[in-house]
């Protein structure tokens, strides 16, 4: 397991020299830290544009929160770049760059959908998480239809469940501006 990490690390070391970040697997408290120290030290060695590879099936939409600020945060022009599955806290990331940064490869598929949870406890607990997902909920929402173009309306029926797009469908949502073949397409 540690040799597994190891030699992620030095992955990372030398994908972050060609000012390229990949975010894969989950997103999770351990995902934001990584990415907003690399970010961070991007933006310090450099006002150069950086390009995030996103392949996610989502995760703790705080953590999410906390990526999508960083990639705003930065000064560095940020190329979001949809590959494998772009789902829920992932869907959400894409979005922190400008439409004209955000491009899917071919295979990648998406997904939008309302925020989940696995809250247990008393009742009352319950209701206080429940209200608080709620306001998530029209958080997110607003930020889909303010990064897409779509209504709110729109927004609210599309995520009340699960809405898989293919990479076409994602530029006609608005999601991505264009499909891209390779590098020379960015």
């Amino acid at each position: 397991m540690e040799e597994k990490k190891a030699e992620s690390t030095g992955l990372d070391e030398k994908l972050i020299k060609t000012r390229s970040i990949m975010i894969c697997g989950e997103i999770s408290e351990e995902t934001s830290e990584r990415v907003a120290k690399q970010l961070l030290i991007l933006e310090a060695e450099g006002d150069g544009p950086i390009t995030v590879f996103l392949d996610s099936p989502g995760g703790d939409v705080n953590a999410g929160y906390a990526i999508f600020d960083m990639l705003r945060f930065v000064s560095c022009p940020v190329t979001m770049v949809g590959m494998g599955l772009v789902a829920s806290a992932a869907a959400l990331i894409l979005l922190a760059a400008d439409k004209e940064h955000r491009v899917g490869l071919p295979g990648s598929e998406y997904l939008i959908h309302q925020p989940s949870s696995q809250m247990r406890g008393v009742a009352s607990d319950i209701e206080i998480h429940a209200r608080q997902l709620e306001k998530l909920k029209e958080k997110i929402n607003a930020e889909i239809a303010a990064q897409t173009g779509k209504s709110i309306e729109d927004v609210r029926r599309d995520t009340d469940r699960d809405c898989w797009m293919d990479s076409a469908q994602a530029v006609e949502y608005g999601l991505i501006s264009k499909v891209v073949r390779n590098r020379s397409e960015l």
